[in-house]
C-alpha cells in the first residue's frame, strides 16, 4: 500500500484552557476525498488551521508526504503543497476576481501552467470568467466560495483543503460546488473537505470521519457511514 500523503499522530491542540483537539488520528492518500463531518465546535475548522500552520498544536506529529510539517510557517506549508479554501471564503474584497486567483499563484513560476489552471478554473466556475474584472467583495455569498475554491486551486496545491464549502449557499449553487470538488479530485488532486452538509460530503467522499468534541468517534468507508445509524441519526437527518 502507498504512503499516506498526509497523516495525523495523536494530535493535541489548546486554545488556552480549552483541549480542543485530544488526540485524533487521521490519514489521507493520494488520489482520496477525505471529508471530517461533526457539528458546530466539534474540532473540525481547528484540524484544517492545524495542518495549515495556522494555529500551534500542543502535542502529536503531522506528516506531509512523510515529512513533519507541524512547526513550519504557514506559507511554508503552502510552499510544501497544501493550500485551503477557508471557513467564510476570506476572498481579497477589494480586488478583483482576476487578482484573487493571481494571488493564488503568488508562489509559483510556471507562467504556462498558471495561465492553464486559470482558464480550467474559470471553465470550471464560469460565472468567475463572467465576473473576472469584479471587485470579489460584489460577489454573491456562492460566487465568493467558488473563487476561494479557485484561490486555492491556483497554488497547484497536492493536497486541498476545503473548510464548510456549502455554509451560507444558496442550495442550486451547494451541487455546482460538490460536482466541481469531484472534477478537482477526478484531475488528481487530493481532496480533504470539512462539512456540515453530511450527506453531500459523504455522496463524493471515499472515506470519512466523525469527530465529536474534539475526538474522532467514527470513521470508515463513506457508503457505510452513510448507512451507520449513529450517523443517520446524528448528521442525516433519519
Amino acid at each position: 500500500m502507498s504512503q499516506a500523503l498526509l497523516e495525523i499522530k495523536d494530535m493535541h491542540l489548546h486554545y488556552d484552557k480549552i483541549h480542543a483537539l485530544k488526540g485524533i488520528n487521521l490519514s489521507v492518500n493520494p488520489g482520496e476525498i477525505v471529508t471530517i463531518l461533526g457539528a458546530n465546535g466539534a474540532g473540525k475548522t481547528s484540524t484544517l488551521k492545524a495542518i495549515s500552520g495556522i494555529l500551534p498544536t500542543s502535542s502529536g506529529n503531522i506528516l506531509f508526504d512523510g515529512k513533519v510539517i507541524q512547526n513550519l510557517a504557514a506559507h511554508k506549508i503552502v510552499g510544501r503543497g497544501i493550500a485551503q479554501s477557508p471557513e467564510g471564503r476570506m476572498v481579497f474584497p477589494d480586488l478583483t476576481v482576476k487578482e484573487n486567483l493571481e494571488m493564488g499563484a503568488y508562489l509559483r513560476k510556471d507562467i504556462d501552467q498558471i495561465k492553464d489552471d486559470l482558464n480550467y478554473m474559470t471553465s470550471l466556475f464560469p460565472k468567475l470568467k463572467e465576473r473576472s474584472k469584479q471587485l470579489a467583495g460584489t460577489l454573491s455569498g456562492g460566487e465568493q466560495q467558488m473563487l476561494a475554491i479557485a484561490r486555492a486551486y491556483m497554488s497547484s496545491p497536492t493536497l486541498l483543503l476545503l473548510d464548510e464549502p456549502s455554509l451560507g449557499i444558496a442550495p442550486i449553487l451547494v451541487q455546482n460546488i460538490f460536482n466541481a470538488i469531484l472534477e478537482i479530485n477526478k484531475k488528481g488532486m487530493t481532496v480533504l473537505l470539512v462539512e456540515q452538509n453530511a450527506y453531500q460530503a459523504l455522496k463524493i467522499a471515499h472515506r470519512g470521519y466523525v469527530l465529536e468534541t474534539g475526538e474522532i468517534t467514527i470513521e470508515g468507508k463513506s457508503d457505510i457511514l452513510l448507512n451507520d445509524p449513529r450517523v443517520r441519526e446524528a448528521y442525516l437527518g433519519h
